[in-house]
């Protein structure tokens, strides 16, 4: 009874963290758009809030943070280094923990639209082409292929009690760029 209660706990946790830390990554996302210059959501993190990720049909939203570290993901999704960042030429990938932030990946349909803004307040607009499952090895991703897509990753399957060796990918293609955000 009381190893089950210890991992109940720990389970409760995990999600009580990755909320509470939304919220303070919201705030410094905020101020940092609003400011200019990169606010951490508290002292002792070791990278900053990179992007907002809102899929709006599911309204779903999320601040990215910058490397995509064991640290960073316990706190929501990152922005995965080596790739550029949405809006921007390239393959731009953000992944985060299928049971927290990108849990929603699974109901995601061809033709959502997906937004990601960054520090300076400039929204990229993608559609979702499509899923596809992947070993963690073999993604076939490429960072610098010609055109601006965005691959959003979390592992799979969604109801796994372990980790395992495969991904699940959803990929979109820009449809607008530059959009300042308006207040």
């Amino acid at each position: 009874v009381c190893a089950g209660l210890v991992l109940a706990g720990q389970g409760l946790w995990i999600h009580a963290k990755a909320f509470l830390a939304q919220i303070l990554l919201d705030r410094a996302f905020d101020q940092s758009v609003a400011s200019g210059a990169i606010v951490k959501p508290w002292s002792w993190l070791d990278t900053y809030p990179a992007a907002r990720i809102e899929v709006p049909r599911l309204g779903k939203s999320a601040v990215a943070l910058e490397g995509a570290s064991g640290q960073a993901l316990a706190f929501g999704p990152a922005h995965v280094a080596g790739t550029p960042a949405a809006g921007e030429e390239g393959t731009a990938v953000y992944a985060a923990h299928r049971d927290t932030h990108f849990a929603f990946l699974g109901e995601m349909r061809l033709g959502d639209e997906i937004k990601i803004t960054n520090r300076e307040g400039i929204t990229a607009r993608y559609r979702v082409t499509g899923p596809d499952i992947r070993r963690w090895d073999g993604s076939g991703i490429d960072p610098a292929a010609p055109g601006r897509h965005l691959v959003l990753a979390t592992c799979w399957p969604f109801n796994a009690v372990a980790s395992g060796p495969l991904r699940y990918l959803v990929y979109a293609e820009m449809v607008q760029e530059g959009m300042r955000k308006i207040d």
